[in-house]
């Protein structure tokens, strides 16, 4: 009855509507449009999207054992214990807070002749989405963004979703590579107000060494196939980022109300990470362990100098900022309530040179490479400075041209092509991407190895029997977050058959499963 009432309403409407239109044109304000125009929606896709990572990165750092709980917990994530709350951000942070727009964003772009709008939604798009299928595995694409016509979009499988990010990369760059005449409306305004590119301020040679940079860490994972292709991805680089001054990163801002969450996600004002400390894994490449009498002078800026580290499951009672009841973690300085949130770098893009050119046999490259990712990372954070939040001020140490010399000359790094190992690339590596979500996919490519990662501990006390009861070593840790909560709920014939794909009957055997990257 409700539908036949429902379809009586909009027909006698229908005729209401015709004869009112005229009359209903009176109260269209042209000064409050109900359309935005790409210059208003590109900031959200942007700072959205790059919020995506941030809320997996509340997680994927006790995964990679930069991070443990300082109480002992069972139920923490640096004992594996993962649930489908965790993964709800950073599934729709992808879908409806940021990527549901840049369908929206380009048709408006291509109508109006703007196509540096569609290549940044393009190159958007395929960053979210390489975050996304790189932490939940298959995950919708081609059915998605379809809003009430399909609330049950199906499950693409990742390695259709690396062609569909390679595509939408190079696609995006060739927009980018377009004459400014061609563009009817300016990439980045600051009049009256700022809208547009807020990640590069218009300029487009950066957004294509972008696309490269994102193109040739998306082709170094897959290091166990067949099909891995070195030379490819050193081409991508020689095209991407040239120096740190083109790394990609989302600036941390004071809350103006009505804004909120604008803070470091890091931070003390977000207070996401009052319960953690550092991992001893992490401590010891800093603190001359690892490299016996080799004190890294980055060590009083990525982590105070009093900081033992703790192994996970074990808990701690000391490690708390100098002068503060607070945990060591907020006196990092990527815990800055106004420092920003690195989503690709320069020294990053290094380090994938450096990998994808040891395995293809080109060992000066590849030392070169190495070298010069960590000497990039100590440059950018070794400034200086001081940072004052809640309780704690924090002044860390000026980097100098002469220390970066020593530890380069050091027994920390390789001095030669015939000393240089994988090892040697993964530790400088890891060093430098911490807390970036990214690091979780190294680790999981090289199997969480202690031929690679010397220090990685496996969690004590565990009580998730699902995952430390595997019989295959390499299945006793997480390849891959839950699917987001909002899927379960909606979705979850999508979410049964994901399970079946990986032959799945448990939660433990899912996280477990090797996603398709991480495969021969």
């Amino acid at each position: 009855m409700k539908k036949y009432l429902l379809l009586l309403g909009l027909a006698i409407g229908g005729t209401a509507l015709t004869s009112c239109e005229k009359f209903l044109d009176v109260n269209t304000d042209p000064n409050n449009p109900t359309v935005a125009t790409p210059n208003f929606l590109l900031p959200g896709i942007i700072s959205n999207g790059i919020q995506t990572q941030m809320f997996s990165a509340l997680r994927t750092p006790y995964f990679s054992q930069y991070l443990v709980s300082r109480t002992r917990n069972s139920l923490g994530n640096d004992q594996y214990y993962l649930t489908t709350a965790q993964s709800t951000n950073t599934f729709n942070y992808s879908y409806f807070y940021s990527g549901g727009n840049i369908p929206l964003m380009q048709a408006q772009a291509q109508k109006e002749g703007s196509p540096y709008y569609v290549g940044a939604g393009k190159i958007m798009q395929a960053m979210i989405l390489a975050h996304l299928t790189d932490m939940l595995g298959d995950v919708p694409y081609s059915e998605a963004y379809q809003g009430g016509a399909n609330y049950t979009p199906k499950y693409d499988p990742q390695e259709q979703l690396y062609s569909n990010i390679y595509q939408l990369l190079d696609e995006g760059a060739a927009e980018m590579a377009k004459p400014a005449s061609e563009n009817l409306r300016p990439l980045y305004t600051t009049v009256p107000s700022i809208s547009g590119d807020i990640l590069y301020q218009g300029n487009t040679t950066k957004w294509i060494k972008l696309a490269r940079a994102l193109k040739a860490r998306q082709l170094n994972h897959l290091t166990k196939k067949s099909s891995y292709d070195p030379n490819a991805i050193l081409a991508l680089c020689d095209q991407g980022f040239t120096s740190s001054a083109d790394d990609a990163q989302l600036q941390y801002q004071v809350a103006v109300a009505p804004l909120t969450g604008t803070t470091n996600i890091f931070g003390t004002t977000r207070a996401n990470f009052g319960t953690a400390t550092f991992s001893a894994n992490f401590i010891k490449y800093l603190n001359g362990t690892t490299y016996s009498g080799v004190i890294d002078p980055r060590f009083g800026i990525m982590a105070p100098t009093t900081s033992t580290g703790a192994d996970p499951g074990n808990g701690i009672t000391g490690n708390l900022a100098p002068g503060s009841t607070l945990t060591d973690f907020y006196a990092s300085w990527y815990a800055r309530d106004l420092g920003y949130f690195e989503v690709i770098t320069y020294h990053e893009q290094k380090f994938i040179e450096a990998e994808a050119a040891f395995r293809a046999g080109n060992k000066t490259r590849a030392l070169a490479a190495y070298r010069e990712g960590i000497r990039a990372h100590m440059r950018k954070i070794g400034v200086g400075g001081t940072a004052t939040q809640s309780t704690i001020t924090v002044t860390y140490p000026v980097i100098t041209e002469a220390q970066i010399t020593a530890y380069l000359s050091s027994a920390a790094v390789a001095q030669t092509e015939a000393a240089l190992t994988l090892r040697n690339i993964m530790e400088q590596k890891y060093i430098a991407l911490f807390l970036n979500p990214e690091s979780w996919t190294d680790v999981r490519r090289y199997d969480y190895s202690n031929s690679i990662y010397v220090n990685f501990a496996y969690p004590a006390n565990s009580v998730n029997t699902q995952i430390s009861t595997q019989t295959d070593p390499t299945r006793r840790f997480p390849r891959r977050m839950l699917p987001g909560a909002t899927e379960v709920l909606y979705n979850p014939n999508a979410i049964l058959k994901a399970y079946s794909d990986v032959g799945a009957i448990s939660e433990g055997d899912y996280i477990t499963a090797p996603m398709w990257f991480d495969r021969p």
